[in-house]
């Protein structure tokens, strides 16, 4: 059985940030909210945490997952930004936008795009999920919360606790979340292509 926390949207209380961290990093799947839907996280480096979302979300393994930063500094590490990208960056995050970016040689394969060695970036406008990247100290894998029979991500924490407490190990309930996922724009081949129409304005590209 998972934990479940309540946390405070505006003043997410730091006892409760520290031991949501100590779960990510023991190899624990957690769900979060965003400033676009919730999403299960879970330490980059975990192969049996992102083997358990693939089962739970019944993916294959060419499903594409998203690096979550807390700001722009994590970003160089794992992806490789031109100037240009990292004006448009800088632009628009924090915010509901994930960017594919092709990867570094300090990402792991298997979080890469099989073919086209790239990665989902993303640096959400979101207190929790801010604070949880803050208290953590490095960036979470995520993907969003929509299950293998629904339409859309489940929004509402305590169906989401009704659903999903026992397969996970912690429910962060901080309200209510959206339902529309983040706009995608691909970064990786020199210009913007916009991969999917979300939450977040396309508008300037033409979209």
């Amino acid at each position: 059985m998972g934990q479940y926390f309540k946390l405070h949207p505006i003043n997410p209380q730091l006892r409760l940030l520290n031991r949501a961290a100590e779960i990510v990093r023991s190899g624990g799947l957690v769900i979060y909210p965003t400033d676009s839907t919730y999403a299960f996280g879970w330490h980059l480096g975990d192969k049996a945490a992102l083997d358990r979302v693939r089962q739970l979300r019944g993916i294959d393994r060419d499903h594409d997952f998203t690096l979550v930063c807390r700001d722009l500094t994590d970003i160089a590490t794992y992806a490789r930004v031109d100037n240009w990208a990292y004006r448009l960056l800088k632009q628009l995050t924090p915010g509901p936008y994930t960017f594919v970016l092709r990867a570094t040689h300090q990402l792991p394969k298997r979080l890469q795009d099989p073919k086209k060695r790239s990665i989902g970036i993303r640096v959400p406008d979101h207190t929790i999920a801010q604070a949880l990247l803050g208290v953590l100290g490095e960036p979470l894998m995520s993907s969003t919360l929509v299950l293998p029979d629904d339409s859309l991500p489940l929004t509402d924490p305590e169906d989401i606790r009704d659903r999903l407490e026992p397969q996970v190990d912690l429910i962060i309930d901080g309200g209510a979340c959206g339902i529309e996922p983040t706009s995608v724009l691909d970064l990786s081949g020199g210009d913007v292509t916009v991969v999917r129409k979300g939450k977040g304005d396309v508008s300037q590209f033409g979209a």
